[in-house]
């Protein structure tokens, strides 16, 4: 029978740790194309998750977790991941809200009614169908 080692996660913690330039060459060096391989294996992965989600599996796994776990990995390693993911995306995030805000900007409302008037909702129809138009390319 092999012998196992005590403190294996230990060791991967550690080891893990200093990885970090092994991880930003292996994105800049690999041979493997990420868009191509990923919209190849597209119907694998639709297969993939129906199947779990009909077994119960993703279900199976969040009540294993439960939510006490789920508040303390979230507290421990959230905060500073969010505001780094935040900084790191205020670029793409501008190109993504961009057109959006365009249409916010160009968009004519009616006029606005008194508080309570009914007409106010229609303003509210007109931006949801113009930013639904943006969304879509024009289709419902």
């Amino acid at each position: 029978m092999p012998e196992v080692r005590p403190g294996a996660a230990a060791r991967w913690a550690r080891r893990s740790a200093n990885a970090s330039q092994d991880y930003a060459d292996g994105v800049q060096n690999t041979p493997n194309e990420w868009e191509k391989n990923t919209i190849a294996a597209h119907d694998s992965y639709k297969a993939a998750v129906t199947k779990a989600a009909q077994e119960g599996r993703q279900m199976a796994g969040v009540k294993k977790s439960g939510q006490a776990w789920w508040r303390k990995r979230t507290s421990e390693v959230g905060p500073s991941r969010f505001a780094e993911g935040v900084a790191a995306s205020q670029e793409t995030y501008q190109e993504g809200v961009g057109p959006y805000l365009a249409v916010i900007a160009a968009t004519k409302l009616p006029p606005r009614g008194p508080k309570g008037d009914p007409r106010n909702y229609e303003r509210v129809k007109v931006m949801g169908e113009a930013l639904r138009k943006q969304k879509t390319g024009g289709t419902k």
